[in-house]
């Protein structure tokens, strides 16, 4: 079973190969914090500026395009530099963990800007993603520094170089 769900609106998503990228990248994140991906799922919504600028017009009041937004499906953010505390799941009836929002022009505009590969930008924006679904957050410089470096953790599983 499938760990992320692809919802593609805009079809260069396709193109390009989201699916298979997106699940490797919430799997390598998973599987790096010790939990099971089986036991999990997570909705991916493929779109471009315009879409995700409505939505975190609407949701962060910031009527601007962005990456990528993330809904947990529950609050695990604790602060103070803390590791939030990890669900466990079920095998047989998935936990949804949240949705995330992925925008192309955005993406590709960052990934050729930084002299990335897009695959690159987009597997350490769907870790980053995931991780906010499970508590992680940059609010200040203590949570920053762990998200970061467990997104550097990560994305060195998949041959990724840090990011930051």
């Amino acid at each position: 079973m499938a760990l992320v769900d692809c919802i593609i609106e805009d079809d260069r998503w396709q193109a390009f190969g989201l699916e298979p990228v997106a699940e490797a990248a919430g799997r390598a994140a998973l599987a790096a914090l010790g939990m099971a991906p089986d036991h999990f799922a997570i909705a991916l919504m493929a779109c471009d500026d315009a879409r995700i600028a409505t939505l975190n017009a609407d949701f962060r009041g910031k009527p601007q395009p962005t990456n990528v937004l993330s809904w947990p499906s529950e609050e695990r953010f604790v602060g103070g530099g803390d590791i939030p505390v990890m669900p466990e799941g079920d095998a047989d009836e998935p936990e949804e963990l949240g949705d995330i929002a992925i925008a192309w022009e955005t993406c590709a505009r960052e990934a050729a800007d930084q002299g990335k590969a897009m695959a690159d930008h987009v597997t350490h924006l769907v870790v980053h993603a995931v991780l906010h679904l499970l508590g992680y957050d940059h609010i200040d410089d203590a949570d920053a520094d762990l998200m970061e470096a467990t997104e550097v953790r990560i994305l060195a599983t998949r041959g990724i170089a840090d990011p930051y």
